[in-house]
């Protein structure tokens, strides 16, 4: 869908621009914002991480907080050091990929530089997580990791038995449904939840920029900047309490136990 204003020259795609092909594979602005977010966080990582020092510097002291305050909440979460060293990779990089990709939304490089097809400036980058295809791969990525762990954790009829259990009659039967369903919705309300709030962002400031260009677009800014940090903290949040559930005893089984 494309939404375009004569007056203006508002021009608002919902899927991502094609810039062209590598060996057949389509290349897209929001697949080049990727690499652009991965570049960043590489780079950072190998800044930050090269010469740890036994007294480190502010950038080295403001990483070590972020990274032991993550560790601690995984840790009250899941109930075990072990575990939380094990999903922190995971949980963090989902947060910094989709902060990152949220924050860059706002440097000028975003929009202003393009190639022009069909008479239409269609630029080199867009928001990473305006393309339902990434944050539809996010979700699919994170449901395979909470349905493994739980599978790895409880044992693979273990784990069924939250889904299956004939124990429980037909209303076991039922809520095991309902459990399934559950599960498949994630990818829905993972990735939906994402794109749509990204998305309508991005619309809102470029509606409000053409019509109003020197009036709100900065306070809608800061507050989208609010929006992006909110929702990469939800992705992250939501994946770990996901996985707390994926690896938890069947209630039948934590009832017998107890």
């Amino acid at each position: 869908m494309q939404i375009k204003s004569m007056n203006s020259g508002l021009h608002i795609a919902l899927a991502a621009e094609r810039l062209g092909n590598f060996f057949g594979l389509p290349i897209t602005n929001t697949l080049l914002s990727a690499w652009l977010v991965m570049a960043i966080l590489i780079i950072t990582a190998i800044i930050v991480g090269r010469n740890p020092k036994l007294i480190p510097g502010k950038v080295q002291t403001a990483f070590e907080a972020l990274f032991e305050f993550v560790l601690d909440y995984m840790e009250q979460t899941l109930g075990s050091r072990q575990l939380a060293l094990r999903f922190f990779p995971l949980i963090l990089t989902i947060f910094l990929f989709i902060f990152t990709s949220n924050m860059l939304d706002y440097f000028p490089l975003f929009g202003s530089i393009g190639i022009y097809q069909g008479g239409v400036l269609v630029p080199l980058f867009r928001p990473v997580n305006t393309d339902l295809n990434v944050t539809l791969a996010l979700a699919i990525i994170v449901f395979l990791v909470i349905e493994i762990s739980g599978i790895l954790a409880l044992g693979f009829l273990k784990y069924a038995s939250k889904f299956v259990n004939l124990r429980t009659g037909a209303m076991g039967l039922v809520v095991g449904l309902l459990e399934i369903i559950g599960n498949l919705a994630r990818l829905v309300s993972f990735s939906f939840r994402l794109f749509g709030n990204i998305f309508a962002g991005e619309v809102l400031i470029a509606v409000i920029s053409s019509f109003l260009p020197y009036l709100l677009p900065v306070p809608l800014m800061l507050f989208e900047t609010f929006v992006g940090l909110l929702q990469a903290a939800i992705f992250a949040l939501l994946t770990l309490v996901f996985i707390k559930l994926a690896i938890m005893e069947p209630h039948g089984e934590e009832a017998h136990s107890h």
